[in-house]
């Protein structure tokens, strides 16, 4: 496909975090873009200022124009769905977001950031380096990033950045010159059978890679070390416990609400870097980016400053702030918002918070995404909360993704199946004399909002998680 001689795009689910960087890359290069999505928001208010024409509401065939040159469809939008089925009708080319991300990368030098965990962090990070070293890349996040005003960075220079997202093996659809992949785990259980599948298509992934290509993964990973098979290409590791990596650190330590650490870069001790964003998984991601940088020639003092200035990104242990209109008794209460939603990301955020607001009390707020997801790591999920160093958790009913839920109701389950095994779980720990945590069930978001409410008292830290709806709570007690 050449994409500069397409005039009219059409995009179902126009309003996505991933696809509507698409639209805004489309409008860029003076495309007519129109599009329909089902509901409104501000990512779609942005395109609308662009030019893009959307229409919002249920999904027509009118909808299409039969002089669209391409039709560009959410993940999320079935065959079956009206304008998908028009398009055919007017023998319009239709591609999937991610086979669009794939035309576009054949005439790029494409960075892929891959994995189960960090990819936007990692992304966004990758992606301010470049900018910084004067490179002026092209970066599509899912997310938004300040820097940008978005999900999108716009660059005329010759590298392209983007997520590559492992679901449904998405990231086979792109054509890298280098990708860095930054764990393994078992997840999507409504697409991948077992550990194995994610194994083979991460496998078949780094194969894309050319024999001038940079493949940079996480050597403390321990299934990325022992199963997958290194391509024919420029290798390199990173890692915070396994020496023998080619970027390493030193003394990581928190002052002030920074992560200081020195890097260690081929046995070459350099400056101390900081981070203003928590988490031992947070300075992981940030030397896969730098590791990625230093080999491309950036300098390392344009990958320290950028780092000591990354304030993160959306839903990434994002500050929201402080919850209005409580009682004088109920003062300084902090809320922060983040996607985490695999129980290693889960806790992982909660010990991150820990870390970082040591001396407060933690209030965790968790909204599991997806019902088989739920149940294929029902035990992990019930380990990461009883194992919390949480003072109180707060279960909110599992958010039911539309088209990737089981139609049989009698497999379905509740947060409450959870709630009732940590329990349990937990009472073990009360004999062994050991103190416990508070935990709740909440069966709606107004429940979980009110329940917050009764709970939380000075100076806490409320952490609220997941990758459903449950952020408008952060957002409407701020």
């Amino acid at each position: 496909m050449d994409i500069s001689k397409l005039k009219k795009i059409h995009i179902i689910g126009i309003g996505g975090i991933g696809i509507s960087a698409v639209a805004k890359l489309l409008l860029s290069m003076d495309k007519v873009v129109t599009g329909s999505d089902l509901v409104d928001s501000d990512l779609i208010g942005v395109l609308r200022n662009f030019g893009a024409k959307i229409k919002i509401g249920p999904h027509k065939a009118e909808n299409v124009d039969k002089n669209a040159d391409l039709i560009i469809y959410s993940d999320a939008v079935p065959e079956d769905n009206p304008e998908r089925v028009q398009g055919r009708k007017y023998k319009v080319e239709s591609l999937s977001y991610f086979q669009f991300l794939g035309e576009y990368s054949k005439d790029k030098y494409t960075i892929a950031i891959s994995g189960c965990h960090g990819k936007t962090t990692t992304t966004a990070l990758v992606g301010l380096i470049l900018e910084n070293a004067g490179l002026d890349p092209t970066v599509i996040v899912g997310s938004k990033v300040q820097n940008w005003d978005g999900n999108l960075r716009i660059g005329a220079g010759k590298y392209f950045v983007v997520e590559a997202d492992e679901y449904k093996a998405h990231m086979l659809e792109l054509n890298p010159q280098a990708i860095i992949l930054n764990n393994i785990e078992f997840d999507h259980a409504d697409y991948y059978r077992d550990l194995n599948h994610v194994v083979e298509s991460f496998q078949e992934f780094v194969n894309k890679l050319p024999s001038d290509g940079y493949f940079i993964y996480n050597a403390d990973d321990q299934i990325l070390g022992e199963r997958i098979e290194k391509p024919a290409c420029h290798i390199l590791s990173y890692a915070l416990e396994n020496e023998s990596a080619d970027l390493i650190v030193k003394n990581i330590k928190i002052e002030n609400s920074r992560q200081i650490f020195r890097p260690i870069y081929k046995s070459q001790e350099l400056r101390d870097f900081n981070l203003q964003v928590p988490g031992r998984f947070n300075v992981a991601n940030a030397l896969a980016a730098s590791l990625l940088a230093l080999e491309l020639g950036v300098k390392p003092d344009i990958i320290k400053d950028t780092l000591s200035q990354y304030k993160g990104v959306w839903r990434r242990f994002e500050i929201i702030g402080a919850i209005k209109n409580l009682t004088p008794a109920k003062n300084n209460v902090l809320v922060v918002s983040d996607y985490a939603h695999h129980p290693t990301e889960v806790a992982k955020t909660i010990l991150a918070a820990k870390e970082f607001y040591p001396n407060k009390r933690l209030l965790v707020v968790f909204q599991p995404h997806q019902i088989q997801r739920t149940k294929a790591l029902f035990d992990e999920f019930v380990k990461t909360f009883a194992q919390s160093p949480a003072e109180v958790v707060i279960l909110s009913e599992i958010y039911d993704v539309a088209g990737r839920e089981e139609k049989d109701v009698t497999k379905k389950i509740s947060s409450n199946d959870l709630l009732d095994k940590i329990i349990l779980t937990e009472s073990k720990k009360l004999v062994q004399g050991i103190i416990s945590s508070k935990y709740y069930y909440a069966d709606s978001l107004a429940e979980t909002k009110a329940k917050i409410l009764t709970e939380v008292q000075s100076n806490d830290v409320v952490l609220i998680l997941g990758a459903g709806d449950i952020d408008k709570v952060a957002r409407e007690l701020v």
